[in-house]
This record gives C-alpha cells, structure tokens and sequence, in this order.
C-alpha cells in the first residue's frame, strides 16, 4: 500500500481535487468547510486504474499552518503538487515544493488545477513552463503536468493514470521486523475508547500486540486496526491505520508520538545531519543557531552544531549534530526539515545520517567526518563499519537498528566483514555468520583493548608480587566497561590465551607467586597453628599482624586459608571438615541455625555465623528464616 500526499499554495484547489477523486471530503472539522480553508490534515483513500489502493494526505496550504503540513508530507510514497492555473506560482507553491525537495519525496505529479477557469491555451502553456521551470533542480523535475478541473472533472483520470503509473514502478516499503506509527491524531471514541492515527514504518501490527508509545514510555495493547474505514487483524508497512489502544487515554497522547514495539526503538536527543539549506534562502545557517526541527509528524526546537563550517550559506550544504529539546523517535534515513523560530521561514533539510551517535563530535574532526561520509554513502558494509569504529560493543539487532538496514542485509555484511577479519566477534566459539548473542567490534579496537588489557594485568602483578592475579571486579572498574561486555571480552582473551581465569582473579599467562624461604616458613606455621585452632582459630587481625596483608591475600587467594568474615579466618582443610559436618547435619535433620552450628563445632557464634555465611556465599547453604538449609543439588550425598 502507498501513501500519497498534497503540496500547494492556499485556495489552489488541494481539497476539492481530492474530494473529486476520492469522494471523501477531507476537511473533517467544521472551521474548515464554514471557512473554505483547510487548517489541519485531511485523509482520504482510493483506488487506481491498477488496482492500486492508495492513501491520501491532504495538507493545509496556508503559511500559519505549515506546521501541520509538516506533520502529514513526511513519509508519503508520491507527491502531487497543486497550482492553479489561473494564478500560477506562488509563495507557498515554493515553500511546498522546497519541502518535498528537501524530504526527497520518491515520485511526483504536478496538478495544474482550476483549467476551467482559463480559457487562454497560451496563458496555460506560459504556466506550464513557468512550474517546470520551478521544478529544475528538484526531485520533481522529471514530474508529468496534468491540467485538471475538480469541477467539471476534466482531467481527473489522466491524473489518475499518472499517479498509477509513478507508482508502478515503486517498491512495497520494506519489513524490518520493528515497526514504528507515528501518530499524526489522537482522539477517544465512545464505546471504543482512545484511536491513533499514522502511516505505518519499517515493520507490521497485529490486534493483541502489547506496544508502547514514545517518548513517554506509555504501556498500551492494540484492542482493534482500521484501514480505510474496514476493520483488519493486521497491518503492513506503508499503510495509512486507524489503533484503537486499551491501556491510555488520549489525553496522554500528541502528535509526534510513536507506537512502537516494547524494547524495539529508543528516542534520541542527539542526531547526526546533513543539512543543505536552500538556495533562496534569506537566511544562513549559522554555528550554534537555535532552529525549529520537524521531522516525521514531530516537531522540536533544537541547536545546530555546525561540524565542517562556521556558516552555511544559500544553496550549501554541510555536516550539522543537532541537539533536541525533546526526545524524538528517528531512523537513519529519515527525512527532516529545519526552520527559523522567528521569522518562520524554511531554512532547509535533508536526511538523518546517525540517530544515535556515541558522542558528541569535535567540530573540523576529520575522522568523525570520515565516518559520517561512511555512513551517508548508502554501502551497507561500510555503514555497519562506521557504527562498529564509533562504539565498544553492539550486538546485531543495534546494529540494524542504528543503520537503518534490513536485518537480512545488516548480517551479510556482517558476514562479509568477519570473512574479511575486519571485525571480531566478542562472542566465544562464534559461528563465521552472526546471530542474536553475538558482541561485534573492529579488529583494530580489540586490538587495542587486548593490548591495554595485558599491560593492566602485568602491571598490576608487577606491582604486587605476592598476588596470583588481579580481582576480576577491579579490572572491569578500570576498563570502565558494563558487565556483559566485559565478560565476553575476558571470554575472548582467554579463549585466544591472553589471560588466565582463576576464580575471581584475571592474571596473565604462566605468572605464578614463588614465596622467599622466610615467607614461606612463617606461612606454614600460620596455618598449622591455624589447623591446631579448628573451629576457634587465632581471630583474622592476630593472623594478618602476623602475616601482613600481601601475604595473607596470598594465602587466601592460593586457597590454603579461607577467610569467612572480616574478623574470622580457616585453615582450608580445617574448613572443609567443617563444611562438611554442617552437610551432613543439615541432611539429617533439614537445615541447621547458628545455635546449632555454634554447639556442633563446639565454638561460638562469631565462628559458626563466618562459616555460615561462607557457606551461603559458596553456594553450599541458603538462608530460610532463622536457619540454613541446602541448595538444590547439593543435599544428594
């Protein structure tokens, strides 16, 4: 299904054309049709000489209401742009035209309405030439001109036949399995409850799915889908749809909000432009300038940071990151329009590069321009490549998400890349093709952060001697890395052999700890009199005055003490002993409490409530209450 959308100065003939062609009279309020004026979107649907069904947007032309334009022309397959023919070209002709340029709308058709009223066949030809002339440069150039009356419905079928024929050779709107409904109008309905509006993006809704709405993080389920007034079970890319949604009211809703999948889309407040301002444009944008940006049917100020120049003049084009005031829901690719707040006049536009972009770039950076080139280059690989050197990590589904491209198409380039050994997969033992677990980065960034990774892990045991290794825990801190990251990384190295796991303790391959003969003396003596303590050893501050704390951790770390609590420390095997009559006397009678763990290892609570604790700290035992009793697996003998 396509959408098609209206373009066109006011009182050129927009809603009377499509009332002739559709039989909907898309002034839906009441201002409107007392006033003759459109004010706000108007929807409409027909069906082509084809067979084609076809949606229709109709927009206001009027200059106080571009912004409601905006709203409805972003996102539509087909644009017919309206100018009467006895007035010919006129302001907001420009504007509209300036705007379907800038959004790159696909296919065009130019509608010389009003025919009737021009009984000059030179006068009609000087307007024809007038609008190709308009058309130059643009997307719209190659665009048929149809002389049309709404009226007297001259015309009308070959306007239709045009359109038919503009779409032939359009492709259906993919499906990219994450589908997105910007909402273009709320409203409640009695008996039915809260209805949205919107042209469906990028993937398909059934009734029953759980959705949510962003920005906002509203909960809500699809209680029914309407299209073109007839009531379906599920919806496709490119539809025009009516949601009824349980869950929200309406009053939570506005235009510019989008119905989304949970988990499937996040807003941004930080997006990558590029940015051509128009050529009759009075104005240049400027570094730093606040503009009004409007993209699909949401709109926000923001500020423009300009990245290769200080200012961008008529006709120019250039790098932009724009901050938004508000979070917005966007792709890569989308299109955009920025404005002037005061006076409102259309600076320029074009499409989102990087809705997501890791940082906040320095401006005349050449590396991050190189990026962005990469990215607007329309090269798959090349696309995921420069979101892979932009980040530390990111799984398959971000990555489609963040490029815009077909899951299908972000995996075989993927593939590719991993052939090419360009890209590692964090993932151990991964297959040559990605899939949903894997963790992507370049090969030059592992590099680097396997190279940082062993100077961390040498330096730290340099540094302390008498350690086996350095604490998992400390070594995620200094990478400042999140933790699932961080695993796969330590994953990775120990599967290539950079690192080796002990415990809780990363080290680098073949250290190890030779003790002095003094140390290793006064460490045996410890723990034999450790031993000699059994349940009531010398308490752990006598031991590390003694010891010293490098060689206590050693001891702990090696496994020949185990220290239970901040003031209680075992001999190993005298622990094990004890661990193992607490096993046997929870099995016997179905847990143990501290009492009685004080009164079996005939010590005192301090030493019954450290091993406990050890205990449930190794997994052993688990609390229940006032007592402990075993975990699943281990009460079998």
């Amino acid at each position: 299904m396509f959408v098609i959308g209206t373009a066109g100065h006011v009182d050129h003939g927009k809603s009377a054309l499509v009332q002739a062609l559709t039989g909907i009279n898309p002034d839906r309020l009441a201002e409107e049709q007392e006033r003759a004026l459109t004010i706000d979107l108007g929807f409409a649907w027909l069906t082509l000489p084809s067979g084609r069904e076809v949606s229709v947007v109709d927009v206001p032309g009027h200059e106080d209401f571009i912004r409601n334009m905006l709203a409805g022309i972003g996102g539509v397959d087909l644009g017919i742009l309206v100018v009467a023919a006895d007035e010919a070209v006129m302001p907001q002709t420009r504007e509209h035209l300036a705007i379907l340029d800038l959004l790159s709308v696909p296919r065009s058709v130019v509608a010389l309405t009003k025919c009737d009223l021009v009984d000059d066949p030179d006068w009609l030809e000087l307007v024809t030439e007038e609008v190709r002339d308009q058309l130059a440069d643009t997307v719209l150039c190659e665009a048929p001109i149809v002389p049309v009356s709404a009226k007297e419905g001259t015309g009308l079928d070959d306007l239709l036949q045009a359109i038919d024929a503009q779409l032939a050779s359009a492709s259906e709107r993919p499906d990219l399995g994450r589908p997105r409904l910007p909402i273009d109008r709320s409203f409640a309905i009695s008996g039915f409850g809260t209805v949205v509006t919107g042209t469906l993006h990028d993937g398909s809704l059934s009734v029953g799915d759980n959705v949510e709405i962003l920005p906002g993080e509203l909960s809500a389920r699809i209680r029914g889908l309407e299209c073109h007034k007839q009531a379906i079970d599920t919806a496709g890319p490119g539809a025009r749809i009516a949601v009824n949604l349980s869950g929200v009211s309406s009053d939570a809703l506005a235009r510019g909000q989008v119905v989304v999948l949970p988990e499937t889309w996040r807003t941004t407040q930080l997006v990558d432009l590029r940015l051509r301002v128009l050529q009759d444009s009075p104005w240049p944008v400027r570094h730093n300038m606040e503009v009004e940006f409007f993209a699909s049917a949401f709109r926000t100020a923001a500020r423009v940071r300009l990245l290769d120049a200080d200012e961008l003049g008529p006709g120019s084009e250039g790098w932009v990151q724009a901050r938004l005031d508000a979070p917005l829901v966007l792709s890569r690719g989308d299109g955009y329009v920025m404005r002037m707040l005061s006076p409102s006049i259309t600076l320029g536009g074009g499409q989102i590069i990087q809705p997501h972009p890791a940082r906040r770039h320095k401006r005349y950076d050449p590396k991050a321009l190189a990026r962005l080139n990469a990215l607007a280059s329309g090269n798959p690989e090349r696309i995921v490549l420069s979101l892979l050197d932009d980040r530390m990590g990111i799984s398959p589904a971000e990555l489609a998400r963040q490029s815009g491209l077909p899951d299908m198409q972000t995996n075989k380039a993927l593939a590719s890349l991993l052939g090419q050994q360009v890209i590692v997969d964090l993932q151990p033992g991964a297959d040559p093709i990605p899939h949903a677990a894997s963790i992507l980065v370049t090969l030059k960034r592992w590099s680097q952060l396997s190279e940082r990774l062993a100077n961390l892990l040498e330096t730290y045991v340099a540094d302390n001697p008498l350690r086996l290794g350095m604490p998992r825990e400390q070594v995620r801190s200094e990478l400042n890395l999140p933790d699932r990251l961080f695993d796969r990384i330590v994953e990775r190295a120990e599967a290539e052999g950079a690192l080796v796991v002990s415990s809780a303790l990363l080290l680098p391959p073949e250290h190890s700890v030779t003790l002095t003969p003094g140390q290793s003396a006064l460490a045996d003596a410890v723990s034999a009199e450790l031993a000699a303590g059994g349940a009531t050893p010398a308490s752990l501050t006598d031991v590390a005055s003694r010891l010293g704390p490098d060689l206590l951790q050693y001891l702990v770390d090696s496994g020949r003490l185990v220290k239970a609590s901040d003031s209680v420390v075992f001999e190993a095997d005298s622990y094990r002993a004890m661990r193992d009559q607490v096993v046997a006397h929870i099995r016997s009678h179905g847990k143990i409490t501290v009492a009685e763990c004080r009164d079996l290892m005939n010590s005192s609570r301090r030493y019954a409530m450290g091993l406990l604790e050890t205990l449930d700290r190794q997994q052993i035992t688990k609390r229940l209450g006032d007592a402990r009793v075993l975990r699943a697996g281990v009460g079998q003998p």
